[in-house]
């Protein structure tokens, strides 16, 4: 069984560490004043190593780590991850990019004359992840009051579109958001490899066009018993119209030689935290986000409290944006928590932590090599690290 694992790109700058969660130092996201590197001042001037020089080198390690490619999100505060991918395919050899989009804000034919040419160019290392939006401030921020059932609608519709022009035969499209008359791509680009579609979304709106269009349904991580009860549904769902998606989820993870120094690593980090501010993030209509709020205890005496079962901790949006489940102990104990994962049905990972560039060699280097292990008996898994002859 091949598990397909990718590495997050930070596209909106990186923090120094999780112990000092507020401490941009790559990236222009605190400005760039003394300790701030990519790019850094030296001798009064800035020293002309870009973002997206910091980029590739991420791109780079998580390639040698050991990962198949990696996720470029896509938010007001980030730079556009198509042009992102473009760049650092130059940079890379066999790693593959997953760019994260709204399709509300492209049409379809114009994605896919992108995407034909960016598979064109890579030799077929295109990879979407479909997000259809969270609602809230930032969904306003591009101009979208489409409400939410519909904003998985005009979704499902753009990927007919997009699928429908993508051989090069001329296309007719009459629809509730987008119409074309004998669209087609040009023959140089047409009839690329599909680029496979990552789908997210916990509504029944979402599930409902992730079981039509979806290569992989892709969740946060959630408690295990609720994302399998998740992955069943979006299961029973596609199964109605005769297809079987895989699944995938996003984790961040804080993995140390010993559980203590990894737990040791979140204290220092919940110093700082702000909840208000976390809640605040939060606001709009993602039906994920309210599912993760309801995990959350309401009266939190310390970090603790938030590891809802063995080494899954659901503070991570409090020292960190984004979401809010991860994994945190030993190398070990993240292994075999990604085990108990693919156990359940995970068939792809996309892993984070952070700093990104440090991290991904981290957990490629000491993460990666134990999966399977705990599958192991005791004389096998000696076996399996005895060295080579």
């Amino acid at each position: 069984m091949t598990i397909d694992i990718y590495w997050r790109i930070g596209m909106e700058g990186d923090h120094a560490s999780l112990r000092t969660p507020r401490r941009y130092n790559r990236g222009h996201a605190n400005g760039y004043g003394p300790g701030n590197i990519a790019p850094a001042i030296r001798d009064g001037a800035l020293d002309g190593y870009g973002y997206i020089d910091h980029m590739a080198a991420v791109a780079k390690a998580s390639e040698s780590a050991g990962f198949l490619g990696g996720l470029l999100p896509s938010f007001p505060v980030t730079d556009d991850p198509w042009a992102v991918a473009a760049a650092l395919a130059r940079e890379t050899t066999t790693y593959r990019f997953m760019v994260a989009f709204q399709p509300g804000f492209l049409h379809p034919v114009q994605a896919a004359r992108m995407s034909a040419s960016l598979q064109r160019a890579t030799g077929g290392r295109l990879v979407y992840n479909i997000i259809s939006g969270g609602g809230g401030p930032a969904q306003l921020w591009w101009g979208d009051k489409v409400a939410h059932d519909d904003r998985y609608a005009r979704t499902s519709e753009f990927l007919d579109v997009l699928r429908g022009v993508w051989d090069g035969e001329p296309y007719d499209h009459d629809g509730r958001f987008f119409r074309t008359e004998s669209a087609a791509l040009a023959p140089g680009i047409a009839g690329q490899p599909f680029p496979e579609v990552y789908f997210s979304g916990s509504s029944a709106a979402a599930v409902h066009a992730a079981g039509r269009h979806a290569d992989y349904y892709l969740s946060w991580l959630e408690p295990f018993a609720d994302l399998r009860a998740k992955f069943d549904g979006v299961r029973a769902n596609a199964e109605t119209i005769g297809r079987t998606p895989k699944f995938a989820v996003r984790i961040d993870v804080l993995a140390r030689h010993t559980e203590e120094a990894a737990w040791a690593e979140i204290e220092k980090g919940w110093a700082f935290v702000d909840r208000g501010a976390a809640e605040r993030a939060a606001k709009g209509d993602s039906v994920g986000a309210a599912r993760i709020q309801g995990w959350v205890p309401e009266t939190i005496t310390g970090y603790r409290d938030l590891e809802v079962e063995p080494n899954v901790w659901c503070g991570f949006s409090l020292i960190r944006g984004g979401p809010a489940f991860g994994l945190v102990g030993s190398y070990e104990q993240v292994a075999q928590r990604l085990d108990e994962l693919i156990d359940l049905g995970v068939d792809a990972f996309i892993l984070a932590g952070n700093p990104h560039l440090e991290e991904a060699y981290r957990v490629g280097e000491e993460v990666l090599p134990l999966l399977g292990r705990s599958r192991l008996t005791a004389s096998a898994a000696a076996a399996s690290l005895s060295p080579a002859r």
